[in-house]
């Protein structure tokens, strides 16, 4: 029997997935509501387009629900497999751009500042804005892995298991994109109202 939403607040990710696979419907929405947020602004940081993310979201979630039914438990967490589904799809709408405009250089450097448009209104704080900005200069692996750990709060072993790499590579790659976003944010300090603390942005 469906149970209303409140009550599934504490049911954990799998047992959710398979009551979804045996038709409860109130699982699939209290899925959904849990996982989509996430889910898309994960891929927003990663494409800088608030349209291309959407996309990846709905294709995302797609596939979660078709792969329900054969889900083997205890072999990767829901959000794990999810996480690694969306930074495939990602990677995969990044080469396409990358193919566009090798075939087409004149529209390549716009490319940014149009994307960035796109999320404007969802980024309220400026310095969300100019970490974003700076996000995307980032290297995509680079960018993965601040994000997955930094924005996301996921531990070193979960994105190593989403990326598909070890764990050394994990700490080095968001060692390294912390180090470029420093860099890459020092001269906004103060644009940024960080002048007058002692923390860096």
């Amino acid at each position: 029997m469906p149970m209303p939403l409140d009550d599934l607040s504490d049911v954990p990710d799998e047992a959710l997935l398979a009551r979804y696979a045996v038709g409860d419907r109130s699982a699939a929405r209290a899925l959904t509501l849990r996982f989509t947020p996430r889910v898309l602004g994960y891929a927003t940081r990663l494409l800088a387009d608030r349209a291309e993310a959407e996309d990846v979201t709905q294709e995302a979630m797609l596939r979660l629900w078709r792969i329900a039914p054969d889900w083997r438990s205890g072999e990767a967490q829901v959000t794990t497999w999810l996480y690694r589904v969306v930074t495939n799809l990602v990677t995969d709408r990044q080469r396409a751009r990358m193919r566009r405009a090798q075939a087409a250089l004149d529209e390549a450097p716009e490319l940014a500042d149009g994307a960035r448009g796109a999320v404007a209104g969802l980024i309220e704080a400026d310095r969300m804005a100019a970490l974003d900005a700076a996000l995307a200069l980032l290297p995509d692996r680079q960018r993965q892995a601040v994000v997955l750990r930094h924005l996301e709060g996921l531990a070193n072993p979960e994105i190593a298991a989403i990326m598909e790499i070890g764990v050394e590579a994990v700490e080095s790659l968001t060692a390294r994109g912390k180090r470029a976003l420093a860099a890459l944010l020092s001269g906004q300090r103060a644009a940024l109202g960080y002048e007058d603390e002692g923390t860096e942005p």
